[in-house]
């Protein structure tokens, strides 16, 4: 599973519970001053949640940053690599098609 689905996994999994909370509070058979006081503890409980929820994304996002920086790194040593490989194979052709031009003309003189 990759970070992306793992963290669109998370994100279903807490909006989903957030949505059975509120539908199951509906409906639940209780009486609406007991119901009152569930939807009032679980509204208190929301700034936890949220902080929760925020201190994850922050992770994420590092975790997210860091990655991308190492793998930035990478390219550019492989990029480096590529342009002096393609460099001396560059000069390696321009080389040899000098001496190959300048040998029948050598052997004119």
């Amino acid at each position: 599973m990759s970070q992306n689905d793992s963290d669109s996994f998370i994100g279903g999994l807490l909006a989903g519970t957030a949505i059975g909370t509120v539908l199951g509070l509906l409906i639940a058979p209780r009486t609406g001053q007991q119901t009152r006081k569930v939807i009032k503890k679980s509204a208190d409980a929301i700034p936890d949640i949220i902080d929760d929820l925020s201190t994850s994304v922050h992770f994420h996002a590092d975790k997210l940053s860091h990655t991308t920086l190492q793998n930035w790194d990478s390219t550019l040593v492989r990029l480096k690599d590529a342009l002096i490989a393609g460099q001396a194979a560059s000069r390696d052709e321009f080389i040899k098609s000098a001496d190959t031009t300048s040998a029948p003309n050598s052997q004119r003189d």
